[in-house]
């Protein structure tokens, strides 16, 4: 069995554009953390000694008190912020952020992601206990929150290189499972004659979201 890694929260690089600083989330500043030494977040976390969120106000409505070996999935369904809200309900799910991955820049910002000259896709991380919840459910939560995945960079109103959806895979097992996701909703649409264009890749670098944009929709009242 993989050793749980521990979740590192140490202070940005000196790198890190000024936003970081202002970053309150544990998980996002671990991630950031990972991704300035090169590494993708580990695909298990031991969330034994540190909380996942702030305060009781940020917890996700389906995560508890209990501290357990985590595990940890990246999933990019367009604008961030309802991906991220529909994870944060579903439980079982400990913690979420919100933030940029599988492109070529480091320390992206928004306006750099806009930009659509990084590579990067919008995305959520998510730490989840696979005993309370499957990596298949969360697929499936994915897929809910698209309307059409034969669409590429574009969700909904949202275009762009950084609306592109996908599942980004932190270990071989999570791989293949993303896979059969994958060819479960494609065969749902192989009589339009259409493919899903959903990615099935594995995890790289994630980098954080600005503050403003973690858990928009719950600290807004759902309101855009």
């Amino acid at each position: 069995a993989a050793i749980a890694a521990p979740i590192l929260v140490k202070p940005a690089s000196a790198l890190a554009p000024q936003f970081y600083s202002k970053i309150t989330s544990p998980l996002a500043q671990a991630a950031a953390q990972y991704a300035s030494t090169g590494e993708p977040v580990p695909p298990t976390l031991d969330t034994s000694n540190i909380q996942l969120y702030r305060t009781d106000t940020d917890t996700p409505t389906g995560a508890d008190d209990s501290s357990c070996t985590a595990t940890v999935a990246t999933f990019a369904g367009g604008c961030f912020w309802g991906i991220q809200l529909a994870y944060d309900e579903e439980p079982g799910v400990l913690a979420t952020c919100v933030g940029y991955t599988q492109g070529n820049a480091p320390y992206p910002s928004y306006a750099d992601v806009c930009s659509e000259e990084t590579g990067h896709t919008e995305a959520c991380l998510v730490v989840f206990d696979p005993d309370r919840v499957s990596y298949a459910r969360l697929a499936d939560v994915l897929f809910d929150r698209i309307d059409d995945p034969t669409m590429l960079n574009r969700v909904g109103k949202d275009r762009g290189t950084q609306y592109r959806t996908g599942m980004y895979a932190h270990s071989d097992e999570q791989l293949m499972q993303a896979q059969k996701a994958y060819d479960r909703e494609n065969s749902t649409w192989r009589t339009s004659g259409r493919t899903v264009m959903t990615e099935v890749k594995r995890a790289d670098l994630f980098w954080p979201a600005e503050e403003e944009h973690q858990r928009y929709l719950a600290k807004s009242n759902g309101r855009c």
